[in-house]
């Protein structure tokens, strides 16, 4: 230790660690530089969808195939992707599975959550063992399409939501936040005479807002993404999601062997690729920004009860 930190100690003076000291010029240029390149690596692909999307037919040529910025904005793509054809149907087929699926998924979770949550639960250890084990010990992809063809669900959009129906994770999640919630709050309701139900959506949801919100926007974003199971139980091209429908496009060039659009030639067609990329994100961003501040909350909240 030096004579002047000696004397500093002495007056009463704390030597400074060296997360508070204030950085030097040079790392404060470089940390700004790397930023602005993990920014740029993250943004600048998907300007470059958006704008293609929007960029007419000749421009497209003209540039080879690709922009950042068009000159001259047009709706074409949308409008051809829009105007009743497979992919309309197949995102209305996306918005119905993922509205029902997270709806579905969150009741079921809601209340496994918070029967197991409750001590002197009969059996609650050895099920709470169980969905522990499912979270790491997975059935395989056989056994479940043999378990979803016994139930009859085959070529049917209940497939893509009943093996996927509640989360072990999610719901280990939301145990641990109805378990965090103090006692005396359900004592108290019980002496008023509330039962269980009135117990579960006056005190416990209320409380846990925000791991709920957390909780169904990764149901949301599970639903909306769904394509390997679209793949798997769905034979009839008429019940897959928009995820699929986006895989034709963007590896064949095409929605289905079927022409549901006009003869576009190569360069033109991927304005309507980049448009149904661009559909597809739409959804999530929408809502990501009303479940942000739950979202924040909620993992926040978990990390600091772990």
């Amino acid at each position: 230790m030096s004579a002047f930190t000696t004397v500093r100690t002495m007056l009463g003076h704390q030597p400074r660690a060296s997360w508070e000291s204030r950085p030097h010029a040079a790392v404060v240029a470089t940390k700004v530089i790397i930023l602005t390149a993990l920014a740029a690596a993250v943004v600048i692909p998907i300007l470059t969808v958006v704008a293609t999307s929007l960029t007419s037919e000749q421009e497209l040529i003209d540039s080879g195939g690709w922009v950042l910025w068009p000159s001259d904005p047009t709706l074409d793509a949308y409008t051809k992707v829009l105007r009743g054809g497979v992919v309309t149907h197949a995102t209305l087929i996306s918005l119905g599975v993922t509205v029902v699926g997270t709806a579905v998924s969150l009741a079921v979770t809601i209340l496994m959550a918070y029967g197991m949550s409750r001590p002197g639960m009969f059996g609650g250890r050895p099920l709470t063992i169980l969905v522990l084990l499912t979270m790491f010990f997975s059935p395989g992809m056989i056994p479940t399409y043999l378990v979803v063809q016994e139930l009859g669900l085959l070529d049917t959009l209940a497939a893509l939501i009943v093996p996927v129906l509640v989360s072990a994770f999610n719901l280990i999640v939301l145990r641990g936040f109805f378990q965090g919630i103090p006692a005396e709050l359900f004592e108290a309701a019980r002496m008023d005479g509330a039962g269980e139900l009135g117990i579960l959506f006056r005190i416990a949801l209320p409380l846990s807002a925000g791991a709920v919100a957390v909780v169904g926007l990764f149901y949301a974003v599970t639903y909306w993404n769904m394509f390997f199971n679209a793949i798997l139980y769905l034979n009839d091209s008429g019940k897959w999601p928009l995820q699929v429908i986006l895989r034709q496009y963007v590896l064949e060039g095409s929605p289905l062997a079927e022409s549901t659009f006009d003869t576009v030639d190569a360069t033109s067609s991927r304005s309507i690729q980049m448009a149904v990329v661009v559909l597809a994100m739409i959804p999530i961003l929408v809502i990501f920004p009303f479940v942000q501040r739950h979202f924040s909350k909620g993992v926040l909240t978990g990390a600091i009860k772990s």
